[in-house]
């Protein structure tokens, strides 16, 4: 599809929007399409929509020109607060004037913001629980879903272009930091800044983790072959709590922890400067594959088609290897029940040797 102008005539847009408002590792996997866009149009200034909390994923990334955001704490104060600021929001993407919307998103309210901008031509994908009307007429082309099932999600969000007959593959992800993000993790890391392998041993929802027991093995194996460790995790009182575990199993001074400590920015440097990434499936296991750190992912039952770390370095380790997993689908995130158990601690301990003397 070209893009045109009122009279017909083709043009080259020159203000994109990228909607997508999901949580922090999608945030991530939109890079590719920001590039790819770049790279076919290079002189257009590229926006991007997302949920505020997801915002420093991309807020020093250098191809985007602005962020726009949605607060979710705005309906704390009050509807009136609400409707106000969002309708802020609205009209300031309208007077863009956007030659191009993206929709990345299957909510309604992106559909309707999609529509709101005005632009001329407003692509978003025929999600099978949009067969509606009202959200076709909020979109001026859909891009089919049906091959999504077989489809990474970087790859799905890539499929939006196809439109536009945009070459895709080479888009890379891309976790962006700042200078003075790297200085502060060296202000904390004192004499292991020199080399240092990053375990991350927590998510928001445990049934992705390992038990503590084995992931201080692998953390005494590390430090008994002289590497140093640092143990990082969000500022979550029950992750950190994780982390006290894990530390009580391996006291040594190779071992440092900054959990809960950094901004994800802040942790993006720290990753990337490392020798090596062991974590679970989330979101740092996201950013180690983009800064493209050797990396060890221990999944559990997640969708590995949609979620295995994209264009990484390094080895996933998958739990149903070494016994039988739950459907993805049937799982209840709030169980105590740890998948990853599975592993062996010694086959995740072979692999950091391995890519550790690569």
């Amino acid at each position: 599809m070209t893009l045109k102008t009122s009279s017909g005539k083709p043009t080259i847009p020159s203000r994109i929007l990228i909607i997508k408002l999901r949580h922090h590792g999608d945030m991530l996997l939109v890079t590719p399409v920001v590039h790819a866009l770049k790279e076919r149009y290079p002189d257009a200034e590229i926006d991007v929509l997302l949920y505020e909390e997801t915002r420093s994923m991309l807020s020093a990334y250098g191809e985007i020109h602005h962020i726009y955001a949605i607060d979710r704490r705005w309906k704390k104060q009050g509807v009136r607060f609400q409707i106000s600021q969002e309708w802020q929001l609205l009209s300031q993407l309208r007077q863009k004037r956007y030659d191009l919307v993206l929709n990345l998103a299957d909510q309604w309210r992106s559909a309707i913001i999609t529509r709101f901008t005005g632009a001329p031509q407003r692509i978003g994908f025929a999600f099978p629980k949009r067969h509606h009307p009202l959200w076709r007429a909020c979109h001026s082309e859909l891009v089919s879903t049906d091959n999504h099932a077989g489809l990474h999600t970087v790859e799905q969000n890539l499929s939006i272009l196809a439109p536009l007959g945009i070459d895709t593959r080479t888009a890379p992800a891309t976790m962006a930091y700042t200078p003075d993000d790297w200085q502060f993790c060296q202000s904390l890391l004192a004499e292991n800044a020199g080399s240092y392998v990053v375990v991350q041993p927590t998510s928001r929802w445990f049934f992705k983790c390992w038990r503590e027991e084995r992931m201080a093995e692998v953390i005494r194996a590390l430090t008994d072959a002289g590497h140093h460790v640092v143990i990082t995790s969000g500022p979550d009182e029950k992750e950190r709590q994780m982390v006290d575990a894990i530390l009580s199993s391996c006291q040594s001074d190779k071992t440092h922890t900054l959990a809960g400590r950094l901004t994800l920015r802040q942790l993006a440097a720290l990753i990337d400067h490392a020798s090596l990434f062991i974590g679970v499936d989330s979101v740092p296991m996201h950013m180690a594959a983009a800064l493209r750190t050797p990396l060890i992912a221990l999944f559990g039952p997640s969708k590995l088609t949609f979620w295995r770390p994209w264009q990484a370095k390094g080895e996933v380790i998958w739990a149903g290897d070494y016994g039988q997993l739950p459907d993805p689908d049937d799982i209840d995130t709030r169980t105590s029940e740890r998948y990853l158990d599975l592993i062996p601690a010694s086959v995740v301990i072979d692999a950091a040797k391995r890519l550790l003397h690569e």
